[in-house]
This record gives structure tokens, C-alpha cells and sequence, in this order.
């Protein structure tokens, strides 16, 4: 086991080609094994943190995601907004979320 700080996108994929291999190789690590495949873990993460951080969604996105996830239109969530056309100015970034919006 020789594990090291990855340092550019060539390391990184070398490293998740041996995490795939130990994890496909023991479904159930132990010992040695399970060790390599936890340091790997952070080193990768470590490394996907710091060069492709995500960032957290704004509200309006979070909104639009968990439509698009349930299948919903905006007049099937008009009523947390008060009206149809609220919900649109919201939804298009012409108004803001008001408090009693975020309450419902």
C-alpha cells in the first residue's frame, strides 16, 4: 500500500481505477485491504473537494429541482406561493422569496 496526496487529474484516475478494483475484489474488505480502500476514499474526496468543489443551489434551483424530481407543475405548488402568478415571478427570478413564502 503506497498511497500519496493526489496531485492532478491523472493521479485521480489512477487512484479510482485501484479503489474500483479493490471494492469490485472485496465486496467485504477487511484488514489491509479495507484500509487502502478508506485512505483512497479521502484522498480522492480530498482532492474532488478542492478542484471541483460543488456549490450549494440557491433556493429557486432547490425549488426546481424537487418539481422536476416529483413530477410537478407550477400551479401544483401555487398554493405555497399564494398565487399562479406569484409562483411564476418566483420561479423566473422577478420576485423574491418572502418570508411567509418559505414558511409554507
Amino acid at each position: 500500500m503506497n498511497i500519496k496526496v493526489i496531485k492532478n487529474d491523472a493521479e485521480l484516475d489512477a487512484a479510482m481505477e485501484r479503489l474500483e478494483a479493490l471494492a469490485l475484489a472485496n465486496p467485504e474488505p477487511t484488514g489491509d485491504v479495507a484500509d487502502e480502500i478508506e485512505l483512497l476514499s479521502l484522498v480522492i474526496s480530498d482532492y474532488e473537494n478542492k478542484h471541483y468543489p460543488i456549490e450549494a443551489p440557491t433556493p429557486v434551483e432547490a425549488i426546481k429541482f424537487a418539481m422536476e424530481q416529483n413530477g410537478l407543475k407550477p400551479k401544483d405548488i401555487a398554493h405555497c406561493f399564494g398565487s399562479l402568478s406569484r409562483t411564476y415571478e418566483v420561479l423566473n427570478g422577478t420576485r423574491g422569496l418572502s418570508l411567509n413564502m418559505i414558511r409554507r
